[in-house]
């Protein structure tokens, strides 16, 4: 059995973010002893995909990024587009396959690379265990001072659970359709669903190259075809393009709900990403808070205090998050129409603020009275009186 100080279970954004903290403290003088347990080449693998984020200044992974843009459009239900400057904030693209291999080739120091495919985390009094198998079938065994596991895992019961579910097509034009300056955050123009909200996402890398994605926050995914037909619909019908060749594709679904997510899991077993509340409920915007908990953990680590994560958002925007949640998936608040008029009434950069930021309580009652204000309250009474399901316990 190896020993190591900390081990991190799974390579993905919050895996990888964490151990890129931890090494670079062991560049400044640290001397901890780390294992990297990710799944061997194959399909535990989770294929490429794109994270985007908005954050002030420069960041810790601007050498790597695929694209950043400085202005930002919705478009409404009403066909109107609102554009604007993100100032202060800038709004990022990342590929997974370029952060992994940034880390890859700058997180070495005291870093223990192992493949394997996780089968328990076995929580103990001084040492936690990572057990699994690897690419040939043999036993693998990590014992840690303290484990984070980033794995997926189930969410845990919410009063709301709906899907944040998309495809994307990287799209290639044969003349320029394009405009580089800036990204499509909303376009509000698809076939709404009787419940929740759909709309088009672009983010343009040239004149002729761009990401274009098809949205919903409903609470069932669709099948390919399905969203197929709705690319095919936004990209010809709502935007126009004409002849187009798609050269790649990635497809998803994030939880959006309001569980608690509990981020410990034993005495030296915690959860960090996306299965420790990482993201945002009410945008599914992960990798901001990824960062913020990873650095949090790095810290306490540092001053040898228990690593517990934080949740990464603030109680307030969770509380608000939840009610916009359950009013969308009630039907009391028409998902295009609520979209188009926040960010009709409201700057983008306090809305950007409030959604992924330090918030500020006066502009966030601005906001809410900007809003439907009837069905919110309602809504927010219900969230109030009714109670969030519990956890079973087997």
């Amino acid at each position: 059995m190896s020993r190591f100080d900390v081990a991190v279970v799974g390579a993905g954004a919050a895996g990888l973010s964490l151990t890129h903290r931890l090494a670079a403290l062991n560049r400044a003088g640290r001397r901890w002893r780390i294992a990297l347990v990710e799944p061997p080449p194959g399909p535990a693998r989770p294929p490429e995909r794109t994270w985007c984020y908005w954050e002030r200044g420069p960041g810790r992974w601007d050498a790597v990024l695929a694209a950043r843009w400085e202005r930002l459009a919705v478009v409404g239900a009403d066909g109107r587009r609102r554009a604007a400057h993100a100032a202060p904030y800038s709004y990022k693209m990342l590929r997974s396959s370029d952060f992994t291999e940034h880390v890859a080739a700058t997180a070495v120091e005291g870093v223990t690379v192992l493949r394997a495919t996780v089968a328990e985390v076995a929580d103990g009094a001084e040492r936690a265990v990572v057990r699994g198998v690897d690419a040939s079938g043999a036993p693998v065994e990590v014992a840690a001072q303290w484990v984070f596991d980033s794995r997926p895992a189930p969410p845990p019961p919410g009063r709301t659970a709906l899907l944040q579910h998309f495809r994307g097509w990287f799209v290639r034009t044969p003349r320029d359709a394009f405009d580089p300056s800036g990204a499509v955050l909303m376009d509000l123009r698809t076939p709404q669903p009787a419940r929740g909200v759909s709309f088009g996402y672009v983010l343009p890398l040239s004149p002729r190259d761009a990401l274009v994605e098809y949205t919903e926050f409903t609470r069932q995914a669709l099948d390919t075809p399905a969203y197929e037909a709705a690319l095919a619909d936004y990209t010809g019908r709502v935007l126009g393009l004409g002849e187009l060749e798609v050269t790649a594709a990635e497809q998803g679904a994030i939880p959006m709900t309001d569980a608690r997510f509990p981020t410990r899991a034993g005495r030296r077993v915690f959860r960090i990403g996306a299965a420790g509340g990482a993201t945002r409920p009410a945008t599914g915007y992960t990798f901001s808070g990824i960062q913020r908990q990873a650095a949090a953990v790095a810290r306490a680590l540092e001053r040898g205090a228990v690593p517990v994560p934080p949740t990464p958002h603030r109680c307030r925007h969770l509380a608000m998050d939840a009610v916009l949640l359950r009013a969308l998936d009630t039907g009391r608040v028409h998902g295009a129409e609520f979209f188009t008029r926040l960010f009709e009434r409201t700057p983008l950069p306090h809305v950007l603020d409030f959604l992924d930021g330090p918030g500020h309580p006066v502009r966030e009652l601005a906001i809410g009275l900007r809003a439907p204000v009837g069905p919110m309250a309602l809504t927010a009474a219900e969230c109030a009186l009714r109670p969030r399901p519990r956890a079973r316990r087997d």
